[in-house]
């Protein structure tokens, strides 16, 4: 999924997580405590026999003690090359200690121009810090890579699957057809690329429904995970549900780009004055609709009533109540984040919004009256929004952002809490006792719980919804 940053702050404010996003959260999670003292004491002495070393050089009685500095520097510089742990370091380390920190002892008492010194130490601090700011921008990188990389494993899954729909097509299981347009059904829609992510959010819904044979579930792919999917789920009983995989790429649609987009996630950041008047960064997670949710009234033409859940959710309380619940002529239910308000994203929405004091929503959950939505015809709000934004912004994900808040901004029945806890794919700090009581958990960010990034106390909740007995898991090397 798409992780962005949207500030309204200068350069000169940016945070570690406004730069660098979830990779700050984990590396605060797994930064290694110094093991190696002896190491940095060496680096640390190094450093300040650098930053005499010009200065005594000039000095023409100090030759000897130059030449000292010299030979102790060079030392250093050689034993740190090939030792970066204390127990790599040479027996006589601590004799070449002794005489570095006699050296400099000595070069301190000598009567040098400290602004000489300083100016050394200044120019040696800059090249660490750039030293630093590199590696951190190449282990923020690498990170950000791991998240999007599809594991082996599963792309292991992926292609056996495929291979089996093609080698067995007679093995597919006779689907319910009737059931895909009957609108008295209770509907849930998933976009998914994932075969693992979208079996756990049927898995976990259908465990926990009390009666399972009026559900009906509608997994939205793509060509490329089409037939994976599609055989994964004709070889599956969820109880007495039934489960249609489309291939929305195959779909006749009047909008000819119908191409899969998931649920979008955007990194928001923006100024706040907190309580002493200061003014703080402030950086929040929010999942929102892509474009291919605003295909949804064409999709199922047939259907008034649906709920869309994310592939990255796990569903752990019975919803049917949802199919009863009046959201007042309101077309999205939906549970809002109040951390972020329309009106702190004035600087891309303009002056479009109506309540500068309205919460954003959050995907993962969502109840949609579609009869509703096609009444206001909000899709085809939405791609006006997303072409005005767009030559304003000249950013999609901004303009994507901006118009999918607007197009749903007085459109929105507010949820309870309760029924979803968002955050489990980047905040480490979530009271477990939230995350208990939740109907539904969702693991939006980029430690999806399917990654080996994945939050480790999370992740249990996930692994209960998957049958780790499958031989095919064992084939293509997935454990719990």
């Amino acid at each position: 999924m798409m992780v962005v940053a949207l500030c309204n702050a200068d350069e000169s404010g940016k945070s570690c997580e406004l730069r660098f996003g979830a990779y700050c959260l984990w590396r605060e999670r797994h930064r290694e405590v110094v093991k190696d003292s002896l190491v940095k004491k060496l680096k640390d002495r190094l450093f300040v026999a650098r930053a005499y070393f010009p200065s005594i050089a000039k000095i023409p009685v100090q030759d000897k003690l130059s030449a000292e500095l010299k030979q102790n520097i060079q030392d250093f510089e050689r034993v740190l090359s090939e030792s970066s742990v204390d127990s790599d370091l040479p027996s006589q380390i601590d004799k070449k200690l002794e005489r570095m920190e006699t050296a400099i002892a000595k070069a301190k008492s000598c009567p040098v121009e400290c602004h000489n010194v300083e100016k050394k130490f200044r120019q040696l601090l800059d090249l660490t810090e750039d030293e630093a700011n590199f590696h951190m921008k190449q282990s923020a990188f690498l990170h950000q890579l791991a998240v999007q990389t599809i594991p082996k494993s599963l792309h292991c899954l992926s292609m056996r699957l495929t291979v089996d729909y093609f080698r067995s097509p007679e093995d597919l299981k006779v689907p319910d057809e009737e059931k895909y347009s009957d609108p008295s059904l209770h509907h849930f829609v998933i976009f998914s690329k994932n075969v693992l992510a979208s079996s756990v959010v049927i898995n976990s819904t259908v465990s926990h429904a009390k009666e399972s044979r009026n559900l009906v579930f509608h997994v939205l792919t793509d060509q490329e995970n089409f037939y994976a999917i599609e055989r994964w789920f004709s070889g599956k009983t969820y109880r007495e549900a039934t489960v249609q995989v489309l291939n929305i790429e195959k779909l006749e649609l009047q909008d000819k780009e119908n191409s899969l987009s998931l649920p979008n996630e955007f990194r928001v950041s923006f100024h706040i004055v907190d309580g002493q008047d200061t003014l703080k960064m402030r950086t929040q997670y929010l999942s929102t609709f892509s474009n291919s949710h605003f295909l949804l009234p064409e999709i199922f033409p047939n259907l008034e009533k649906i709920v869309v859940l994310d592939d990255d959710v796990v569903v752990r309380r019975d919803l049917t109540s949802l199919w009863d619940l009046n959201i007042g002529g309101k077309v999205n239910g939906a549970v809002q984040s109040c951390a972020v308000r329309l009106g702190q994203l004035r600087s891309f929405l303009g002056e479009r919004i109506l309540d500068q004091n309205s919460c954003a929503w959050m995907s993962g959950l969502n109840v949609i009256d579609l009869s509703r939505w096609r009444d206001l015809k909000l899709s085809e709000t939405y791609q006006g929004l997303l072409q005005q934004l767009n030559r304003a912004e000249g950013s999609v994900e901004s303009a994507m952002l901006g118009a999918t808040l607007l197009t749903f901004q007085d459109q929105i029945y507010t949820l309870d809490s309760s029924w979803m806890l968002s955050g489990l794919g980047h905040d480490y700090g979530l009271e477990m006792s939230d995350v208990k009581r939740a109907a539904v958990l969702h693991y939006n960010g980029n430690m999806k719980p399917w990654l080996e990034l994945g939050i480790p106390k999370y992740k249990d909740y996930w692994k209960r919804s998957l049958n780790w007995k499958e031989q095919i898991f064992s084939d293509c090397n997935i454990s719990p």
